[in-house]
């Protein structure tokens, strides 16, 4: 995850920052351009992702969690090496040849959520998705803090955007390493007669929308994934623009925004699902997080934005680590890694098109405007989860 973080301050230099000298675009190269192809790329990733999730989830159903995991998370360490090489050279083709190689290795998070699923009791899922989170929210603060701090040359003269992917090459493979000496299999149901269909993803998201059982879950957290989607991939632009932030300002600020998820997965996802269900605490934290979306786009001064933050990340890690958890529960457990693996091409799917879309709105409307698309879109999901999926799952409305 720290790989994910690093990005977060360093892609929107590359694309939308024109004064920059991490701009890597050519002088003169109009702003709905430089939104066009910053969307372009970050819908690469979950192109990929969205390929090759499924595939990975049935592979590890299969072989086992472990050799799958070792396999991708070697790719994504060559896939930074390529990223960092492609902002030395100016490699357009080559960033996001990088970044589709990093989205198919990518998938591998299903196969981690179902290592986890493997030895954790249905009842302590959420408690133990939860924890995951905590880790991702680590991720998401030392990540932006290192990517801010290495592309930084005020810091270090010889800092650049390409530094960060370096260290987190080099941090990629030591994780491969602890994989294959620290990491026990943890699929004791493995199926060697498994059939593996390559062409599966669009065979895999019709299932998952046709399941009656599932699929208000899956489309609930596609609506979801869809405005998050919007929102995290145009928030940095949303930062550049309006308070001047440089990569350093962007990536401290995401750290601060990493503490508070830690907070809420660690701490407030704990306590809550002691006492509430999954279903009812998703029943108000989609709509709490669309709506403080929303109010972020209107905030006057970063120091006032840094007041509503807390909300957002408290409201999503509720969101996130209860919906996992509550598709975890409803699924078989001989086919985890399958239905996780459905979950995300679900979610790869979901962010495949916000960001090119996001481009183009932001080129034509300004920058704020994929901010409050985000919202609406989150809000929607929420509604959509109270008044059918709800239901759906015939649960009753009592708190």
């Amino acid at each position: 995850m720290l790989g994910v973080g690093v990005l977060i301050p360093v892609i929107p230099m590359l694309f939308i920052a024109s004064t920059s000298s991490e701009y890597i675009l050519q002088v003169g190269t109009s702003a709905q351009t430089g939104y066009l192809l910053f969307g372009l790329l970050l819908s690469v990733y979950p192109l990929m992702q969205f390929i090759a999730a499924p595939i990975l989830g049935q592979l590890s159903d299969k072989f086992g969690r472990k050799p799958i995991l070792t396999i991708s998370l070697f790719g994504t360490c060559l896939g930074y090496i390529l990223f960092a090489i492609g902002i030395f050279t100016k490699n357009l083709p080559l960033i996001f040849a990088s970044r589709a190689l990093d989205g198919i290795t990518g998938g591998n998070i299903s196969v981690a959520q179902a290592a986890i699923a493997d030895i954790t009791e249905p009842k302590d899922r959420v408690k133990t998705f939860g924890l995951i989170g905590a880790v991702f929210g680590v991720g998401f603060i030392v990540g932006p803090f290192i990517g801010g701090v290495l592309s930084d040359p005020s810091v270090v003269s010889w800092f650049n955007s390409a530094i960060p992917f370096i260290f987190t090459a080099i941090l990629s493979f030591i994780n491969v390493v602890l994989v294959i000496f620290r990491f026990s299999e943890t699929n004791n149901h493995k199926d060697a007669s498994l059939k593996l269909n390559i062409f599966d993803s669009i065979k895999r998201i019709k299932r998952a929308f046709s399941d009656k059982k599932l699929s208000p879950l899956f489309l609930t957290n596609f609506l979801y994934n869809t405005g998050i989607a919007f929102n995290m991939g145009f928030f940095g632009a949303f930062l550049i623009q309006k308070f001047d932030f440089t990569q350093a300002n962007i990536g401290n600020y995401f750290a601060y925004v990493g503490v508070w998820i830690i907070i809420t997965q660690a701490i407030v996802t704990r306590y809550v699902a002691k006492r509430i269900s999954e279903e009812n605490v998703l029943r108000w934290s989609f709509l709490g997080a669309g709506i403080v979306m929303i109010l972020q786009t209107f905030m006057p001064a970063w120091q006032v934005l840094l007041l509503v933050s807390p909300f957002f990340s408290i409201f999503m890690g509720l969101s996130n680590s209860n919906s996992v958890g509550l598709i975890s529960k409803h699924s078989d457990k001989k086919t985890q890694g399958q239905v996780l693996g459905m979950n995300s091409s679900v979610q790869a799917l979901s962010g495949i098109f916000p960001p090119f879309i996001g481009g183009l709105i932001a080129g034509v409307f300004g920058y704020y405007s994929p901010l409050l698309v985000a919202g609406f879109i989150v809000i929607c999901a929420g509604l959509f989860f109270i008044f059918f999926a709800y239901r759906r799952l015939k649960i009753s409305f009592a708190v």
